[in-house]
């Protein structure tokens, strides 16, 4: 798991902000909850200037957004998604819009 956090660093410089949507108690946050537990230290530790945006709220289903220059976003549904299948989203939407 150690080599899918190096990825991390990575990140193309045209993405401006990372958004996690997540409900605090649904079983289909699970795994972004397990994510932001595990991983989002490293993530911002190898983005320190990286918005990352963790909204919690009762019953929306998880979604990862990410904000790219000249604002266009992408979004990604994290429905039953584990910690793993984030980190290879990020990755994959980190390399750029």
């Amino acid at each position: 798991m150690r080599l899918s956090l190096l990825r991390f660093a990575r990140l193309n410089p045209a993405v401006k902000e990372l958004r996690l949507h997540l409900c605090q108690t649904g079983e289909e946050s699970q795994g972004v909850r397990d994510f932001v537990n595990k991983q989002y230290v490293q993530l911002k530790r190898d983005n320190p200037s990286l918005p990352i945006l963790v909204r919690e709220c009762n019953g929306v289903q998880p979604r990862l957004w990410v904000r790219y220059e000249m604002g266009k976003e992408k979004s990604v549904p994290l429905t039953k998604a584990t910690a793993e299948d984030i980190a290879k989203h990020i990755e994959t939407l980190g390399k750029g819009p």
